[in-house]
C-alpha cells in the first residue's frame, strides 16, 4: 500500500488562518493521512481537540496510527464532510471553533492503482473515495447516456473535446464494457487530436477529473459542507477551505460572500427592511496561494487556493 506520509498543502497558511488555540474544538473534514490534524493538535496543546472526517477507511487507519500519541484529543469518523451537522450531533459536539477542508484527491489515492484514480497506472476503473459506497466510475461510464457523459466531462472537466470523447466511449462500450483505467485513458488519448495534446498535461487528465468529481458528488459535498460549517461555527470560529479546481473555488467564493453580506435593500430605501445581517467576515479578500518554494517542491500546491471566513 502506498504511504499516506505526504506533505500537507499550505500547512503554515492553514495554521495562520485557523488560529487554533488551547481548549478549541476543530474539525478536519478531509482527514487524509492526518497531516493537517497533527498540526492542529500540536498548535492547540495542551487540550485542544480535533475531529477528523474521511470517507476512505485506509485514510482513517493511517491517520489513527499517526495521531495515536494525542490520545482522546483526537477522534475520527468515517463519513463525508457534507454531513457535518449529523456527524457532530452523533458525536455530541455543539459549536466548533474551526473547520478545515482540503479538497480534491489525496496523493495516496492517486498512487494506489487498485483505487482507480490514476490514468498513468492500470487498475480497476473505480475512483470512489469510499470504496464500499455508491457507483464506481466503471459503472457510470458503462451506464450513462452519451448526453450525460458529455455534460459530466464538459462541466466538471472543462474539456473542449467532451462531445467527441462521450461519443467514442459509447461506441467502444457497445463492444466491450470498460473495466480498467488504462482502457479509458488510452481511448481519450486517441480521441483528442495529437496536435492538441498539452506538453505538461496528459490528455486524459480532465476526463478522469470529471468522472471522479461525478462519482463522489464532490461539488455537492463542497456546497453542503461549507453551508453547514458556517452554520455550526461558534462566534469567532473560522472556516478554511483549500480548493484545487475553479468550480470548487467558485462555490466557496460565492458562499463566503453571501455569508459576509449584510443589508441588500436598494440604496433608495431610507431604512433597511430586509433585516439581513452578515454572518461572517472575510479574512481573505483574494484567495491565498502557496509560496514559491512550496509550489516548486510540491506539484499539488501549484493550483491550491485558500479562502478563510470568520463567524460573527
Amino acid at each position: 500500500m502506498a504511504s499516506f506520509q505526504h506533505r500537507s498543502v499550505m500547512a503554515a497558511e492553514v495554521l495562520q488562518h485557523l488560529a487554533p488555540r488551547s481548549g478549541g474544538m476543530y474539525v478536519d473534514g478531509t482527514l487524509g493521512g492526518g497531516g493537517h490534524s497533527e498540526q492542529l493538535l500540536e498548535a492547540s496543546a495542551p487540550d485542544g481537540r480535533v475531529l477528523g472526517i474521511d470517507r476512505d477507511p485506509a485514510a482513517l487507519a493511517a491517520a489513527g496510527e499517526r495521531l495515536n500519541r494525542f490520545g482522546d484529543r483526537f477522534h475520527s469518523v468515517r463519513g463525508s464532510f457534507g454531513n457535518l451537522a449529523e456527524i457532530l450531533r452523533q458525536a455530541g459536539i455543539g459549536a466548533i471553533d474551526g473547520f478545515l477542508l482540503d479538497l480534491g484527491v489525496s496523493s495516496h489515492q492517486l498512487d494506489s492503482p487498485e483505487r482507480g484514480f490514476s490514468f498513468r497506472t492500470n487498475g480497476p476503473l473505480d475512483m470512489r473515495m469510499d470504496p464500499a459506497a455508491g457507483e464506481s466510475a466503471a459503472e457510470l461510464v458503462n451506464r450513462a447516456s452519451e448526453q450525460e457523459l458529455e455534460r459530466i466531462i464538459r462541466d466538471y472537466g472543462e474539456e473542449r473535446w467532451a462531445r467527441k470523447i462521450a461519443t467514442r466511449i459509447v461506441a467502444a462500450r457497445s463492444e466491450r464494457a470498460f473495466t480498467s483505467t488504462l482502457e479509458l485513458a488510452e481511448l481519450v488519448e486517441r480521441t483528442i487530436p495529437r496536435r492538441f495534446h498539452e506538453e505538461r498535461i496528459h490528455p486524459a487528465t480532465r476526463t478522469f477529473q470529471a468522472l471522479r468529481m461525478a462519482v463522489n458528488s464532490e461539488l455537492e459535498q463542497v456546497r453542503q459542507g461549507v453551508v453547514a460549517g458556517i452554520e455550526l461555527l461558534a462566534p469567532g470560529g473560522r472556516l478554511v477551505v483549500i480548493s484545487f479546481h475553479s468550480l470548487e473555488d467558485r462555490i466557496v467564493k460565492q458562499l463566503f460572500r453571501e455569508a459576509a453580506t449584510g443589508c441588500v435593500c436598494p440604496p433608495r430605501f431610507p431604512h433597511c427592511t430586509c433585516g439581513r445581517t452578515p454572518r461572517g467576515r472575510l479574512i481573505t479578500g483574494k484567495p491565498v496561494i502557496a509560496g514559491t518554494e512550496e509550489r516548486s517542491e510540491n506539484p499539488r500546491a501549484r493550483s491550491a487556493k485558500l479562502r478563510a471566513l470568520e463567524k460573527l
